[in-house]
């Protein structure tokens, strides 16, 4: 069935009116929540997420505890608001739901599982709470970059920043970042990065996509790492700015901390 809007039109623009490649708009908060030891709050265009990260911390099962290193523990919940559809779920709505809740807290885990130093804390765990404020397009990617920037707020030791995105082919033209009207008539992949190597951490797609298109996607996945982690750098530099200064010790970073990030 042919879709209901113009994903891409012949002037080169999308619905929303971004070019191709152009990522949504990103916005960063890295105020404190509550008592988490490290919190961030990350929209893309309208999906927003907040992360929230508590430990390292005594393990409150002893089969959760490990004496080489810490236990990720990482639990999604979506708001109720987060979408604007109203219609009751029957019970196997709500099984699928319960599963694809269950899906992204594993994926989660698994994608930073090698990149916390959990070495550096044995017979500890670290949790992780993110909520689903608001849905449009790339959850994956947002639920990724928020849980990076929070871990980092809470200053946990990193081994790189996982940078997220969403990339997908219409016809033979690929697309970045893309919203739920997207993600639902192309097919799509999300694509995590580590901008420092330029590995490539995670791929996990729904949707068919054609073996040919899997290389440019991630070549411009690899280049939205690079603007994104741009981005990350540049929040947690005026976290930091900003408690330094409200300690009254002046706002000054020094080059190797700076490099850290």
């Amino acid at each position: 069935m042919a879709s209901r809007i113009e994903i891409l039109n012949d002037g080169g623009f999308r619905s929303d009116g971004r070019r191709q490649y152009e990522l949504r708009d990103l916005t960063i908060d890295l105020s404190q929540q509550a008592s988490a030891d490290g919190a961030a709050t990350i929209t893309h265009g309208l999906t927003q997420v907040l992360v929230s990260v508590f430990g390292p911390r005594e393990a409150k099962m002893r089969s959760q505890t490990m004496h080489d290193r810490a236990n990720i523990n990482v639990e999604v919940s979506v708001a109720a608001f987060s979408t604007g559809e109203r219609r009751k779920r029957n019970r196997g709505d709500k099984r699928v739901f319960s599963w694809r809740i269950l899906e992204l807290a594993a994926t989660i885990k698994s994608t930073f599982e090698p990149v916390i130093q959990t070495s550096l804390y044995p017979r500890s765990q670290i949790d992780i709470f993110v909520q689903v404020l608001e849905q449009d397009g790339g959850l994956l990617q947002a639920c990724i970059n928020g849980t990076t920037l929070a871990l980092a707020n809470a200053g946990i030791p990193l081994i790189d920043f996982v940078c997220a995105v969403t990339g997908g082919v219409h016809l033979t033209a690929p697309m970045l970042d893309l919203t739920l009207i997207e993600e639902n008539d192309v097919p799509h992949v999300t694509v995590a990065v580590l901008p420092k190597t330029g590995k490539v951490t995670l791929v996990t797609m729904e949707t068919r996509l054609h073996v040919e298109r899997f290389e440019e996607i991630f070549r411009l996945a690899g280049q939205a790492g690079k603007v994104i982690h741009a981005e990350f750098k540049r929040a947690l530099r005026d976290r930091t700015t900003t408690l330094v200064g409200a300690m009254g010790a002046g706002p000054r970073i020094s080059a190797e901390e700076e490099m850290e990030y």
